[in-house]
């Protein structure tokens, strides 16, 4: 493995502490993560005991972890004037030194010995969210900021701990990011997109097929 970013770690390893009632469709949310001591075991949908209440929005094997870089929550720390912990932007994994809102959408990461993972797509904030934050308009505050975070794909399973070194293994080099296409999907990031995947750059996630089909449809 080469390990573009020495210092990329993982600081922490969040799963759901409990269910707590919600306002929203579902009645109860899984928000609420905290992290463990312990090394967890991850398989195609996720971290072992972890849960998602909403498996409509949230969840699947191109959802399976929730990464967010510790840079961009103490970025937030400042703009809100209280701390950021680990979890509470409902991550699964807190990393440093990771450049997570600007990895490729297709990149892969190695985490620790075994576990290789892709980026396939950014966070969207919701309602629930804004509930768990209880901030004047955060779902707006959060979109606009573009520090949102990304979705991963577990590609090899393995395990995970505070303190695993994180590898770039794996840009697909068509340069549309987590950020970019998060803040300004357009017609031509949708065409690098497409063009990679039929180069066989990267295979495309459903949530991100769909996001192009809504951008083509705009600008055509």
């Amino acid at each position: 493995m080469t390990v573009r970013d020495g210092a990329a770690q993982v600081l922490a390893v969040c799963r759901v502490a409990q269910l707590r009632p919600d306002a929203g469709n579902v009645g109860v949310t899984a928000i609420d993560k905290q992290p463990v001591e312990s090394r967890l075991k991850v398989r195609g949908l996720g971290l072992y005991g972890d849960v998602q209440a909403d498996r409509k929005h949230h969840g699947g094997s191109t959802k399976a972890l929730y990464a967010y870089a510790e840079e961009a929550a103490q970025w937030w720390a400042a703009e809100l004037g209280r701390p950021v912990p680990p979890g509470l932007f409902g991550e699964n994994l807190r990393t440093s030194g990771l450049d997570v809102d600007g990895a490729e959408i297709g990149e892969r990461w190695r985490i620790g010995d075994s576990l290789v993972v892709e980026v396939t797509c950014p966070r969207t904030p919701c309602a629930t969210f804004q509930r768990r934050m209880g901030e004047p308009q955060w779902v707006r505050r959060f979109t606009e900021a573009g520090r949102v975070g990304a979705y991963l794909a577990v590609v090899h399973t393995g395990t995970v701990g505070a303190g695993d070194r994180v590898g770039v293994v794996r840009k697909p080099g068509h340069g549309v990011t987590i950020e970019s296409w998060f803040t300004g999907a357009d017609a031509d990031q949708a065409d690098a997109l497409v063009a990679a995947e039929e180069a066989g750059a990267l295979e495309l996630a459903r949530e991100m097929r769909e996001s192009i089909a809504k951008v083509r449809g705009r600008a055509a």
